[in-house]
């Protein structure tokens, strides 16, 4: 059946929904920061109107309702909205929830899911073009998820609100919201920490994860005019990760780039470049080179935004960069 990432996701609620008395959601416009969330929830929600609480726009406050409420068994989903607005919640999502299960000695566990909405979208400048991954990769205790496809889209939120008794946070780029593809909902996702490679290569390596995932694609797309096979890996998710399948990668090609719309110093590229460093040091024929977001705020001017944003010429370009390399 195809179906958007959108529509993928608000299946995965619905049919969590119809699973598990227990699930419930917080907001009462989930995933309403978009067109295509709107459209895609819009019956969902008028079905469940009954299992959805209603609430103030308190992120703060409704992140501790949340985790509470996990506490006393349910499993509630949290639309938070943009990432920025995370920051108002940041010392429940990042303090209280994740510390709970150690701080009790076991005794607890928070089933919660919050679902953001982030990414350079165009237009929302530099307060709502927030990507939080790095940050949120900082704190153990938290399960990080970013699909990239329709099919992880509906298979991870499930399985979150399905399968997962740990807190969880679930990561959408806005630019991914309706992209389209054939989902066969009866098949098995592949498990949650494990990364895919969404193309085979055998002369440089391409580590994505969320938007950067399409991007690295069609990079891969100008590197084959040039006669360059490039493998692309999916991360799908940061916590856990998969750190196995980029040393295996880079085992066969030699040569790696790690594409990250997070801001170049300190974001998840640098971890998964420090990663590849250290272990897959005898392999490397080449430096591991990053393309990210320059450490600037995101302007909102379209002409000034689009020259920050990492594009499939920039992750061509440095596939280039690392394969012209030659050792002194």
């Amino acid at each position: 059946m195809k179906v958007n990432y959108s529509q993928a996701m608000a299946r995965a609620v619905q049919e969590s929904l119809q699973a598990d008395p227990k699930v419930f959601l917080i907001g009462s416009t989930f995933a309403g920061l978009s067109a295509a969330g709107r459209a895609a929830f819009a019956p969902v929600l008028q079905q469940v109107a009954s299992r959805i609480m209603a609430a103030p726009v308190s992120e703060l406050g409704l992140v501790g309702a949340a985790i509470g409420a996990a506490l006393s068994g349910s499993h509630p989903l949290m639309d938070i909205g943009a990432g920025s607005f995370a920051f108002q919640a940041w010392a429940q999502i990042a303090n209280e929830a994740p510390n709970m299960h150690y701080m009790s000695g076991g005794q607890t566990r928070v089933p919660v899911t919050f679902y953001c909405l982030i990414g350079i979208r165009g237009g929302g400048a530099a307060q709502h073009s927030h990507r939080i991954q790095a940050m949120l990769g900082n704190v153990p205790g938290l399960q990080l998820l970013l699909p990239a496809t329709p099919a992880d889209a509906y298979g991870m939120l499930k399985w979150a609100l399905q399968e997962s008794d740990n807190p969880t946070v679930y990561l959408s780029h806005s630019q991914l919201l309706e992209d389209e593809e054939e989902v066969d909902f009866s098949a098995p996702m592949l498990p949650i920490g494990k990364a895919r490679i969404t193309r085979a290569g055998r002369d440089v390596t391409i580590v994505a994860h969320s938007v950067m995932v399409t991007r690295a694609l069609a990079a891969a797309d100008l590197l084959a005019r040039q006669g360059v096979e490039a493998e692309v890996i999916d991360m799908r998710s940061l916590s856990p990760l998969d750190r196995e399948t980029m040393v295996r990668s880079v085992a066969k090609t030699g040569r790696a780039v790690v594409a990250d719309e997070c801001h170049f110093s300190f974001g998840v590229g640098a971890e998964l470049a420090a990663t590849l460093a250290q272990e897959a040091f005898g392999s490397l024929k080449a430096p591991v080179h990053r393309v990210a977001t320059p450490d600037a705020p995101i302007p909102f001017s379209p002409a000034l935004e689009s020259a920050l944003v990492v594009t499939p010429e920039k992750i061509a370009a440095e596939a280039l960069a690392v394969l012209d390399f030659r050792k002194a």
